[in-house]
């Protein structure tokens, strides 16, 4: 297939399961400002009518996981066309290395496996029967009642950061049988077409597939957003994004049109007095918060921004120079020089440098990584391999800088968590982990303190009280 017309890339679109190419609208990518091209967009040709029931609304659940399983078995970039298609595509447009995306791709679907999908759902639903039809309960009073978890219309706004987002949302919404339409990301709108080619390879047909739409348009145009985000088309919006993207598709909530929002997030670390026990110690658990902080490039939801370290200032700053060291080192998903830090992070570090010893810097604005000490966090957003260290006299002291907006909390040593992680939850905080390990965790979680497949279906009742 085609995939460029002059210097501008060809984006398909999927409708309703099939492969459409055109090259009608001109967007620009949003990291590196790339022009792609898309076919027109047609909003009715997008999902069945609310008269109709979904393609997959009465599939059992067991064969919507066989096939989620078998497609993600098929993401093996060293066969799969697809992905190899979308990699060279993607390249173009991601400030992260080729090496970097590779890596990506390779660890596609660990946790799409039939017994992950089907552990997932028991531990979200209890009972998965709720998801293929009407389950009799009673109650203490000797009420009866059916209940079922019913498939939902869901307008998906995918995340652009990681391709393993694309697949996970594409397996989030074939498993609650929803009729989909996903906004393709323009940092990345080709993971999600490989994925839904490859679906398309295994059985052209099935209903899960036909439930699915994968389109692009410009975020925030009132032209799409104000026809799609109603209740006479969907249910839900599950939306990925940053703040002014949250904010812009909250003002559609309404009566019978919901938001299941992942909203930005920041994550941070804290680091206790056991770390400077030996040299050896302080080594490892710099390289292990190194490992965090750089996912992406530091452009993801789990890597911390803020590091508070419990120990004098003398002991905080032998930390930071070993941090330092190791940000600017090659990673499976990191780069060992990145993105330069945007304008004001440069501007605020080279103010702060004149502020010494109350301050201390380590390194240059020239993507290798910025190590920031500072009495209080700093008034900036850390980005671009750029950590922020703050020492406190106990680690329970950092739980006071933790809000609602705070994801995930990497702690070091591992069995210090317990006395802060009431703390930390009181705060707001949805996750807490060992230091070195943001990216890892068990199979069928929460997620920013929901479990979304829950959140996801219609809940409708049949009472015989």
């Amino acid at each position: 297939m085609p995939t460029s017309v002059g210097t501008a890339i060809k984006v398909p679109h999927v409708v309703r399961g099939r492969v459409l190419w055109g090259e009608d609208d001109q967007y620009l990518s949003r990291d590196l400002g790339v022009p792609l091209v898309t076919p027109r967009l047609h909003l009715n040709d997008l999902f069945p009518p609310r008269s109709e029931p979904g393609p997959a609304f009465d599939v059992p659940v067991s064969d919507i996981v066989d096939f989620v399983a078998e497609t993600a078995a098929q993401l093996d970039l060293k066969t799969n066309e697809h992905l190899q298609e979308s990699l060279e595509m993607t390249v173009q447009l991601s400030q992260l290395p080729r090496r970097v995306i590779v890596n990506t791709y390779s660890g596609l679907s660990p946790y799409l496996t039939r017994d992950a999908l089907l552990y997932r759902l028991r531990g979200t639903f209890g009972n998965i029967d709720v998801l293929d039809g009407w389950v009799e309960h009673t109650d203490p009073l000797g009420n009866t009642g059916k209940i079922r978890a019913f498939p939902p219309r869901l307008v998906h706004m995918l995340a652009g950061n990681s391709p393993g987002a694309a697949l996970m949302s594409i397996a989030d919404g074939a498993m609650v049988k929803a009729v989909n339409v996903y906004k393709l990301p323009s940092a990345d709108p080709f993971s999600t077409i490989a994925v839904l080619r490859t679906m398309a390879d295994i059985a052209p047909d099935h209903p899960v597939l036909r439930s699915i739409s994968a389109v692009y348009w410009r975020g925030g145009d009132a032209s799409v957003e104000g026809v799609l985000y109603r209740s006479q088309y969907f249910d839900k919006l599950v939306a990925w994004g940053g703040g002014e993207a949250i904010s812009n598709a909250a003002k559609y909530v309404g009566p019978g049109f919901q938001l299941i929002s992942f909203d930005p997030k920041v994550s941070m670390a804290v680091i206790g007095l056991e770390a400077f026990a030996s040299d050896a110690t302080l080594e490892e658990v710099a390289d292990l918060t190194a490992q965090d902080v750089t996912i992406f490039n530091q452009d993801a939801c789990v890597a911390p921004r803020q590091i508070f370290v419990e120990a004098e200032i003398v002991d905080v700053d032998r930390f930071c120079s070993l941090l330092f060291e190791r940000l600017g080192v090659d990673r499976p998903l990191a780069s060992a020089i990145g993105p330069k830090p945007p304008s004001d992070i440069r501007d605020a570090v080279d103010g702060l440098r004149w502020l010494e010893p109350e301050y201390r810097v380590w390194g240059e604005c020239d993507g290798r990584g910025l190590v920031v000490r500072s009495p209080q966090p700093v008034d900036f957003h850390p980005s671009n391999k750029t950590v922020n260290v703050v020492p406190v006299r106990a680690m329970l002291d950092a739980a006071a800088f933790a809000t609602v907006a705070t994801q995930t909390v990497g702690v070091f040593p591992s069995h210090r968590k317990e006395e802060l992680r009431d703390r930390l939850a009181c705060a707001g905080v949805q996750r807490v982990v060992r230091i070195g390990s943001v990216l890892k965790g068990s199979s069928g979680g929460v997620h920013d303190g929901m479990y979304p497949l829950h959140r996801m279906v219609n809940w409708v009742v049949d009472d015989d009280a």
